[in-house]
């Protein structure tokens, strides 16, 4: 009985070792393979190991011609189920694995993003900075006197003081839209209304800049939205359409009403955006090599703007999107039509 099960021992041991041996190498072509197929390899090779161990096992008289039938279709059974459960567990593996790769590789955009935000901000913060303090000292220090001179130091510290509170506006804006903060009060809201109010503010910076602003907001309905988040969208996107439009070139901005949802373009002659970048235009901290220049009215560009219309423009279950189009790029919004405005305007 005892040689039986050492010769049943060793036959297996060999039989084992035999398939492992393939098994190996059929792993190695499989590598750079699916977790799936890898998981189905190594399935396989222990079911073939169990099939070539009955199969000597049986040829050597080791087990009885009565339960080797047995045996067989018991060991294709547990083989086919094991190859079954193998696949699928393979293949959550595989999603799992993909899951994982997708999160550390937004984990690592996103802290690549802090950090250039970071270090952008910092720019942004100590060039004014830096400006005041050697402005204060020279009046602390009475190495400037005259009046004029005075009173023009006094209105530059203004300014940068003003700059460094924009900044820090946009930045608690932004960390609001991040930290899913951002609460609306929701109400119908006049978009033409918007428009007029965003170009009125904005008209000042275009004649600095020499850049003519077109609008004709008469064909824009009513949208359900939020009145102040609105009006820093459209201002934020004129604002940037300006500063990147050379001299004597026009700003343009249009809308209308498109099945359920009301859209709004922005158009500027910027000469346009690489393609490979317009995907980041609306990135936090991402901006071009010219916006790092201050504008002729002294705003240079955070790198915020676009990053929070976006945020604000999808917090109004609304889209924003960027496109090269003739002489520049083309901005356009689109928000849900007010469901009351519709049925105003279908009632007779």
């Amino acid at each position: 009985m005892i040689s039986y099960v050492l010769l049943t021992g060793a036959i297996a041991l060999v039989c084992g070792v035999a398939v492992a041996g393939v098994g190996l190498l059929v792993l190695a072509r499989l590598r750079g393979r699916s977790i799936a197929a890898s998981l189905s390899a190594v399935v396989a090779v222990a079911v073939s190991t169990m099939i070539l161990s009955l199969l000597v096992a049986n040829r050597a008289m080791v087990i009885s011609t009565v339960d080797a039938p047995r045996l067989a279709v018991l060991v294709l059974v547990a083989g086919a189920i094991s190859l079954a459960c193998a696949l699928w567990l393979g293949r959550r593996l595989a999603a799992d694995s993909m899951w994982a790769a997708e999160m550390r590789e937004r984990e690592r955009k996103m802290e690549a993003s802090r950090l250039e935000l970071i270090a952008w901000i910092s720019h942004d913060l100590r060039t004014p900075l830096a400006g005041m303090r050697a402005m204060t000292e020279a009046l602390e220090d009475s190495v400037v006197s005259d009046p004029a001179t005075v009173q023009e130091y006094h209105r530059r510290m203004r300014q940068e003081t003003d700059q460094m509170t924009r900044l820090v506006e946009d930045l608690f804006q932004l960390s609001r839209i991040n930290a899913g903060a951002l609460r609306l009060t929701l109400e119908q809201v006049s978009l033409r209304d918007i428009v007029s109010d965003a170009v009125s503010a904005a008209s000042p910076i275009a004649a600095a800049k020499g850049v003519e602003l077109v609008a004709d907001p008469t064909a824009l309905p009513v949208v359900l939205g939020s009145e102040p988040e609105l009006n820093r969208v459209v201002r934020n996107l004129l604002v940037n359409a300006i500063r990147h439009s050379p001299p004597g070139e026009p700003v343009t901005v249009h809308g209308g009403e498109d099945g359920e949802h009301v859209w709004l373009s922005v158009c500027d002659a910027c000469g346009g955006i690489p393609d490979d970048d317009l995907d980041r235009v609306f990135d936090v901290a991402f901006r071009g090599e010219s916006a790092r220049t201050p504008a002729a009215d002294g705003t240079a560009g955070g790198g915020l703007g676009l990053a929070i219309a976006r945020g604000f423009v999808e917090a109004h279950q609304g889209s924003i999107a960027v496109r090269n189009e003739g002489p520049g790029c083309r901005f356009e919004l689109r928000l849900p039509v007010a469901a009351a405005a519709r049925e105003d305007a279908l009632r007779p």
